[in-house]
């Protein structure tokens, strides 16, 4: 099967940037690319989707903010976050929808905003 694994997460002070990608253990071609996010205690909760077209969605609260990107068939999504705030505090999920493969989730890379 194939697995997802984010990265890029961390500590970063309210105003500044991470750029989260996501790896494939194997070659995949995502016809649907998203982010969602997860704080304890709350949903999970869509940050952004990519489709097949170029359209894209964003949350309300990122709108602005964050920009979603497709990148290659081993790292098919990447998630730029710029200006962040304390509630963007959560972890962070890739999901990749694929024709061959399904639906794909990674496990999660945390992002803490704090000063």
């Amino acid at each position: 099967q194939v697995q997802l694994v984010e990265s890029g997460g961390g500590l970063v002070q309210p105003g500044g940037s991470l750029r989260l990608s996501c790896q494939a253990s194997t070659t995949i071609s995502g016809i649907l690319l998203a982010w969602y996010r997860q704080a304890p205690g709350k949903t999970r909760d869509l940050v952004a989707l990519l489709d097949r077209t170029g359209g894209t969605k964003y949350g309300d609260s990122v709108q602005g903010r964050f920009v979603i990107s497709r990148g290659d068939s081993k790292i098919p999504v990447y998630l730029q976050m710029n200006n962040l705030k304390p509630e963007d505090t959560a972890v962070y999920y890739c999901n990749v929808i694929t024709l061959s493969s399904g639906t794909l989730w990674g496990q999660g890379t945390q992002v803490t905003v704090s000063p």
